[in-house]
């Protein structure tokens, strides 16, 4: 556990008072701020795991007990994001903020006809422009989809995106790769392990390539596509990822020409 996160939990326990939080003083205080059991009272959880992290010691702290205590130290905006960057977790709080602003970029770049798309953790496509639907027939211009779009769902259970993607093979090891590296700490959140389980035993090619245990970070340069309308297209791929959201990206294929 990083000795940072124990340190930040200690200095603002330390600058609370139990009045503060509504508790009531008992016996003399040595030492300044609310007590561990205090602290661990609020939280609902062991004093004993209040005492290890602050040591620094390797223990789990998950989304949940941050957000606990984030609560209970009164933690301002700015601090609560400083807690969960040290500890390694993305804040399930707040998160969907900034997709107004996502969408509004996504307008923004219909004047240079770019196909533009934002993924989540799960690549699932919150959003994309049109674009994006004409060049993903078959996946993002289905109006009556049963589910929200996921780019390895696609990828890997749609027939028509062999067809699509040029040298299928290649891209679809390293969409595996890349995507690996992209939930990172996430992979065992509940959402991203049955995504995996699904892909994994319906799709025999995945479920090998996940297993390879390869990992490569998620790269821009060409990308061909062939288009059973329009022919062969070919795009110069960047992804942008947000300063207060890493588990959003803003995937845009410009022309090549461009």
């Amino acid at each position: 556990m990083n000795k940072n996160l124990g340190l930040f939990i200690k200095k603002n326990r330390e600058r609370l008072r139990p009045e503060d939080v509504g508790l009531k003083p008992v016996g003399r205080r040595r030492t300044p701020g609310l007590r561990r059991e205090e602290l661990a009272q609020l939280c609902s959880i062991s004093p004993t795991w209040i005492t290890w992290i602050e040591q620094g010691r390797p223990v789990s702290a998950s989304a949940a007990m941050l957000d606990r205590l984030s609560t209970a130290l009164q933690l301002t905006h700015s601090e609560r994001r400083y807690l969960f960057m040290l500890a390694g977790k993305l804040d399930p709080v707040g998160e969907d903020s900034q997709l107004d602003g996502f969408e509004a970029v996504l307008e923004s770049v219909f004047y240079i006809s770019a196909p533009s798309y934002i993924l989540d953790r799960q690549w699932n496509v919150l959003a994309w422009n049109k674009p994006a639907e004409a060049l993903f027939e078959g996946w993002l211009n289905i109006k009556q989809a049963p589910a929200t779009p996921n780019l390895l769902r696609f990828t890997f259970l749609a027939p028509e995106s062999r067809l699509l993607i040029d040298n299928w093979p290649y891209r679809a090891r390293r969409l595996v790769a890349e995507f690996r590296a992209d939930c990172g700490l996430h992979v065992d959140d509940n959402e991203v392990r049955n995504l995996i389980q699904e892909l994994s035993e319906a799709s025999k090619e995945f479920a090998m390539y996940w297993q390879d245990y390869n990992v490569m970070e998620r790269e821009g340069g060409l990308r061909t596509f062939h288009h059973k309308t329009y022919g062969q297209l070919s795009f110069r791929q960047t992804t942008f990822y947000p300063a207060t959201r890493r588990d959003m990206k803003l995937v845009v294929l410009l022309n090549k020409k461009s």
